[in-house]
């Protein structure tokens, strides 16, 4: 997701975050070229839909993981997505299906290198 930063609020009575924020930095099991990573994260959307619940869900998920945070919030809020996890690696859509993003579809590991 974008740049800025966000914190995330956790609400204790629905036991979900209503604000999203970026992940916390993480590395790729060995150093990756965005070219590879482009490929995974179009491997991960191009399957995700087979994963079980709602292609619109999967749709809305992408749109937001691809965008700045406050445009991710608008997009996650207005689809009725349930933020479990406030880097967005576990949602539910409102009829309780879950979705599960691996951090790669996120953000950008510290270990990207650059496409020789």
């Amino acid at each position: 997701m974008g740049c800025g930063t966000s914190v995330p609020e956790f609400d204790e009575n629905e036991g979900h975050y209503t604000k999203v924020s970026k992940p916390n930095p993480w590395a790729y099991t060995k150093p990756i070229t965005r070219t590879e990573l482009m490929k995974m994260r179009d491997e991960f959307w191009d399957t995700a839909p087979h994963y079980g619940g709602h292609k619109e869900i999967w749709d809305a998920l992408r749109a937001a993981a691809e965008a700045e945070l406050s445009l991710a919030q608008s997009i996650v809020d207005s689809a009725g997505i349930i933020v479990a996890s406030a880097d967005m690696t576990t949602c539910y859509d409102e009829r309780g299906a879950k979705y599960e993003l691996p951090k790669y579809v996120l953000s950008e590991p510290t270990n990207l290198i650059h496409d020789d």
